[in-house]
């Protein structure tokens, strides 16, 4: 949803409708609340806000968790839109954007520069660290990335690098490497074991969600390192909000054939006019009743969705952070405008965010609280 050419439109609207002594309808979703006649989406009530307070000495503005900051081997973080040196996704600023997909649109030098800062912010610039992607196709795989593999991008070694592994989910106990999670709306869920050093990232779209990847992922966890539920921590990043994502029917559907609390992750949002309301006969069409384009939306909630499957796989509520913010909505409070990149409310032409979750090359010891 792009809210300022929104708001452009209903206010032409808006001045019609009050010229002939009418209002503007609002929309009414039962997912949210009105609040100066914008709907403010509703939080989870176990979500905690991780806000992303930039300093103003530093370029790039990364959204962390507060809570993992006393584990000082654990380096984490998601993007913004914000600090790099494309131009192509906002030629409306002068400030460039930090694209971190090779995408078509921007080019390779461009990309790379942005990786270097992006990562380099990410391990404090203290370190050499190398840079593990996926080739992400929305499926429930989890790929292992151990010190026999070879797909590792050392992204001061080669800038240009691109993935190798196939796969929507990968997990590592290996110090220096980092994984990160490629989203333009898509859901990136990273997982932490305190105890064990292990990490493991997550690509959870709406397919992913329904393959189970995170659960699935947490129980590759347990297999491989041992991993208990209380000992893990995550972390549900930015990405589309119950806000602005609407779905088919069809996708109600399969999550209601795979989950019992389905019936929760959705609800239907309505448009209301007052123009139809006041003159029904006006907006009649020949379809058959219950065939019109009138009608509620299916809003699907993907943050509490991923968030019910990693308290199936047992991780406490309070070790899960939900951020809370949407890719499409969410705004800089300037005339930046977004904070995020979106494929919806940009129609696919938009750069790619990347959420990063790794193990400190040299870690500092390990405090005796990180491990309760």
């Amino acid at each position: 949803m792009n809210r300022q050419k929104d708001k452009e439109a209903t206010g032409e609207v808006d001045d019609l409708l009050r010229s002939v002594g009418l209002g503007h309808g609002r929309r009414k979703t039962l997912a949210g609340s009105w609040h100066n006649g914008e709907r403010k989406a509703r939080t989870p009530p176990t979500s905690q806000a991780a806000l992303s307070k930039p300093a103003t000495s530093q370029l790039i503005n990364l959204v962390r968790a507060p809570g993992w900051r006393k584990y000082p081997w654990l380096h984490h973080g998601f993007s913004t839109r914000v600090g790099g040196v494309s131009t192509i996704y906002d030629h409306r600023t002068d400030a460039g954007s930090l694209n971190l997909g090779w995408t078509p649109q921007d080019e390779a030098a461009n990309v790379a520069e942005n990786r270097r800062r992006f990562l380099a912010e990410i391990a404090d610039g203290s370190e050499r660290v190398a840079l593990v992607t996926l080739r992400q196709f929305h499926s429930g795989m989890v790929r292992l990335v151990e010190a026999a593999d070879q797909p590792l991008e050392g992204y001061l070694q080669t800038a240009n690098a691109r993935a190798v592994l196939r796969g929507d989910g990968v997990m590592t106990n290996l110090p220096g490497v980092l994984l990160g999670i490629q989203t333009a709306d898509c859901v990136p869920v990273l997982v932490a074991d305190v105890r064990r050093r292990a990490v493991a990232a997550f690509h959870a779209g709406w397919r992913g969600t329904l393959a189970r990847i995170v659960e699935r992922g947490i129980g590759s966890m347990r297999l491989r390192y041992g991993s208990r539920a209380q000992d893990l921590l995550a972390i549900v990043g930015p990405s589309i909000g119950p806000c602005c994502y609407a779905v088919g029917e069809e996708v109600r559907f399969e999550f209601e054939s795979q989950f019992a609390y389905a019936p929760q992750l959705f609800s239907e949002v309505y448009d209301s006019d007052p123009v139809r309301e006041k003159y029904p006969l006006l907006f009649l069409t020949a379809r058959a009743p219950g065939h019109s384009n009138i009608g509620p939306q299916i809003h699907l909630n993907l943050w509490e969705a991923n968030r019910r499957q990693l308290l199936d796989a047992g991780i406490p509520a309070k070790r899960i952070t939900v951020v809370g913010e949407c890719s499409a909505c969410a705004g800089l409070g300037t005339a930046a405008g977004r904070k995020y990149f979106s494929h919806r409310a940009e129609s696919g032409f938009t750069g790619r965010m990347m959420a990063v979750i790794g193990v400190a090359a040299a870690p500092a010891k390990l405090a005796k609280a990180d491990a309760r």
